[in-house]
């Protein structure tokens, strides 16, 4: 889909979940008798900001949520027409799931017109299912299919994230703790990321099926009912993760304050084991008169053997005392 003029896509919906593509120029042609008319824009192109102000219904206030730059999940009634910001996965080429591509949605329940800054699949899903026939008929069915799209390709995702902790704590006695570490890290930090937009996004999602939108039949209330649980069972999935490499730093931790310790234990010991040898060097050593064995040619040999037959005994002592 070429983004070059600011639109991404555009369709004017037959009814019978197919339609046709349009263009700029096609675009101030289409009357609300013709059916269903949905405008996907690049909201950071100058013609798609200007296309935007100049459409009559559209609230002020709702155009320039549909341009801001920073936006998080969330579902509003302005004047009537439905304003709704959702978040997906970024599965381009090169960038981080937890990254999520922002969309928003604003209908009149005659039109629909999306925003966005970087490719979402979930769209490019729709536009194929319009080309097929198979794609959405109103804009109730329009929100509830990509809802579900959004979630679905979630999915993927978290399960991902679940059979990486599981790899990790597999793993946490194997690998060094610097090997450890930045995936363990990395790993909270994409948990967190998602868990951030999701809660909200649930939250939009359960409004939005609260909300007595005419134009919302039952049929995708209770489809949007299933979106919202399903996000619900993400969320507490990512929570599990969360807790899980909780459990996996403690252990970490645990494992490298053990080995901290065992270490210590062998420098006190090996500190024992010659602090009365160097004591008897240090005294020995001395350079002052009366030192014994200075004119005795066998004194050093003699103190040697008595060094060893000292640290001997030490020995004896320790594994006596079972001190290793």
């Amino acid at each position: 889909m070429d983004t070059a003029d600011g639109l991404v896509t555009a369709w004017l919906f037959d009814g019978q979940g197919s339609g046709r593509e349009l263009d700029w120029n096609a675009l101030p042609e289409v009357n609300e008798d013709q059916g269903t008319l949905w405008v996907h824009l690049d909201y950071t192109h100058p013609k798609s900001q200007q296309w935007l102000r100049e459409q009559d219904g559209i609230d002020p206030i709702a155009v320039d949520v549909l341009l801001a730059e920073e936006t998080r999940p969330r579902c509003t009634l302005i004047s009537g027409t439905l304003l709704l910001i959702l978040r997906g996965v970024n599965l381009n080429p090169g960038s981080d799931p937890e990254d999520m591509v922002s969309i928003r949605i604003w209908s009149d329940g005659k039109r629909i017109i999306t925003t966005r800054k970087r490719r979402l699949l979930s769209i490019e899903d729709l536009r194929k299912s319009l080309v097929n026939g198979s794609g959405p008929c109103t804009p109730s069915e329009f929100i509830t299919l990509l809802a579900d799209q959004l979630s679905t390709r979630m999915s993927d995702v978290i399960a991902g994230l679940d059979d990486a902790i599981d790899e990790l704590e597999q793993r946490v006695l194997t690998l060094q703790s610097h090997q450890l570490r930045p995936l363990l890290s990395s790993l909270r930090r994409e948990t967190i990321a998602l868990r951030r937009y999701l809660s909200p996004q649930r939250d939009a999602l359960a409004r939005l099926v609260s909300e007595r939108l005419s134009w919302i039949g039952e049929e995708e209330r209770s489809q949007l009912r299933e979106v919202t649980d399903r996000t619900l069972r993400y969320i507490e999935e990512l929570d599990t993760v969360r807790e899980r490499a909780v459990v996996v730093q403690e252990e970490l931790i645990s494992r490298l304050s053990e080995q901290v310790d065992k270490r210590m234990y062998v420098l006190s010991i090996v500190a024992a084991l010659f602090l009365p040898l160097g004591f008897l060097t240090g005294l020995f050593g001395i350079n002052v008169g009366g030192m014994p064995g200075t004119d005795n040619g066998y004194a050093f040999t003699i103190f040697s053997f008595i060094l060893v037959v000292l640290l001997g005994l030490q020995l004896i002592l320790f594994r006596w005392k079972r001190w290793f």
